[in-house]
């Protein structure tokens, strides 16, 4: 192999890894979301507990949050702190049924429509399938979490 032609590979290889380097860098510099301050289990986290950082910690495995819109309105399942990505594991849809709550329970069915009211036997989130003891007769029902809290109840 000519000494020239040597030359040219060796300096597209070097180019090549130059090249592979500056994404490396530019992928690690990515603004992620971390809390301002801690933010402690069971808190709604909101737009302004927020701030994007280039260089975060990262503490522990697997998936991290890397945008504001996949946290927002979520409740924290662990307590984050600033700094610090924030992994998927340590946030969760916020419950809106909490067990031994008083919740309205919602029949319908066609134009009929009955409400009631029942005690949560469990914490539940939107779309969640809940157990609830209804308060007039005592019996145990099972119906999905609405997105105002309610419960909707189906007939067998």
């Amino acid at each position: 192999m000519p000494l020239t032609q040597a030359r040219s590979i060796l300096q597209a290889v070097i180019i090549l890894f130059a090249a592979a380097c500056a994404t490396v860098s530019l992928a690690q510099e990515a603004l992620v979301p971390t809390p301002r301050a801690v933010i402690y289990p069971g808190d709604v986290i909101l737009d302004e507990m927020l701030v994007d950082v280039a260089n975060v910690t990262r503490d522990g495995s697997g998936p991290f949050v890397d945008s504001r819109s996949l946290i927002v309105g979520k409740a924290a399942r662990l307590t984050l702190l600033p700094g610090h990505a924030i992994p998927f594991s340590g946030i969760s849809n916020r419950k809106l049924v909490s067990n031994g709550a008083e919740v309205k329970l919602v029949f319908s069915e066609g134009d009929l429509v009955i409400m009631t009211t029942g005690a949560a036997l469990q914490d539940g989130s939107i779309g969640d399938i809940v157990r609830v003891r209804n308060d007039d007769s005592g019996v145990t029902v099972s119906g999905a979490v609405q997105p105002d809290g309610s419960v909707r109840v189906s007939g067998g």
